[in-house]
């Protein structure tokens, strides 16, 4: 066990001198570091709308963090008229506090469900961004819509000139995207993705994708619309993913984790070292020890994380959760 008692942390994000970032989803950035939670809250965003399944949901650093500070988080925001919408910020850190806001991306539809709203980085220095369809499925369908879509933009939340739609969007026809990642050799967009009664998926994005949320789902097919690379009946509602990329545990290299929450387990889908785009073997670890869990990454010290998510109304909580524990090498 790691860090306790924190409060739905939905997002866990390593800074390059070895700090932990996380997100509570009522509405509080915190920060881990030398293995003590700080008790000063490095952000309260006072207009979190934390209804169902919204609230302070993804973060994620810039890749030039040491030089610049900046942080970039997505959260939903209850507006004066008390309409919802769903938010991307920008940040600067200085001394574990976040100051210099600064909106990048407003007015997104926003629901007490499917919100997405998983940040990363890619490879390329773009702004990788999920976002669910809000629970109006039709959505997911309209290009013209912010909804059900993974986003793809310029770090100042421009848009690049090279995007297949001439807007933000990468791909569409998405339910709840809720983990995303970036292979460590190829350089190719993973996501996971919750199903409807079922059918939670694990794709490969690529770029101007049609993922056919609502018209397929599972092993359904329709010309011009991808199927999963890999999905799953009944759900195992899948939640944050990363590839792991350090080397304490040398059996896990480039393996895909996902955090799972009414199944309660880790997924470890392991793709084809040859063709890094074919799934092998997938398993689950860690099968109802925890709760729900809801995010997963390598830390610095090449050790495993994953947060708990058993406060968040759905789960039964331990009187330590919600917890930030580690996967390490058996001795």
């Amino acid at each position: 066990m790691v860090i306790t008692n924190l409060e739905v942390a939905w997002s866990l994000t390593f800074s390059p001198d070895g700090r932990l970032f996380v997100t509570e989803r009522p509405g509080r950035v915190r920060i881990v570091q030398f293995g003590q939670l700080l008790a000063q809250p490095a952000l309260v965003l006072a207009d979190t709308a934390s209804l169902g399944e919204s609230g302070v949901l993804g973060l994620t650093l810039h890749p030039r963090f040491t030089e610049n500070g900046l942080v970039y988080l997505v959260y939903t925001a209850r507006r004066p008229d008390s309409s919802v919408v769903n938010r991307l910020m920008r940040f600067r850190e200085l001394n574990n506090t976040l100051g210099e806001p600064r909106v990048l991306l407003d007015n997104i539809p926003a629901a007490s469900t499917h919100d997405g709203s998983r940040v990363r980085f890619g490879p390329d220095g773009k702004l990788y961004m999920t976002m669910g369809d809000a629970s109006r499925a039709a959505s997911a369908q309209e290009l013209g819509s912010l909804s059900g879509k993974i986003y793809r933009m310029n770090d100042d939340g421009t848009t690049p000139a090279d995007n297949p739609f001439g807007s933000l969007l990468y791909s569409y026809g998405h339910r709840n995207p809720q983990g995303l990642d970036f292979h460590p050799v190829t350089g190719d967009l993973w996501e996971s993705e919750h199903g409807n009664i079922g059918h939670d998926e694990i794709n490969r994005i690529e770029r101007g994708g049609n993922y056919g949320w609502p018209t397929i789902e599972g092993s359904q097919t329709r010309a011009g619309m991808v199927t999963p690379a890999l999905f799953f009946e009944p759900s195992i509602p899948l939640s944050g993913a990363s590839f792991y990329t350090g080397s304490a545990i040398p059996n896990f290299r480039n393996n895909f984790f996902v955090a799972t929450l009414g199944s309660q387990h880790i997924q470890r889908v392991r793709l084809d070292p040859v063709d890094n785009r074919r799934i092998v073997a997938n398993e689950r670890l860690l099968a109802g020890r925890y709760g729900r869990l809801r995010d997963i990454t390598t830390g610095p010290d090449g050790f495993l994380y994953f947060s708990t998510s058993n406060r968040d109304g759905r789960g039964t909580p331990a009187t330590s959760d919600d917890r930030i524990l580690r996967i390490v090498p058996a001795r």
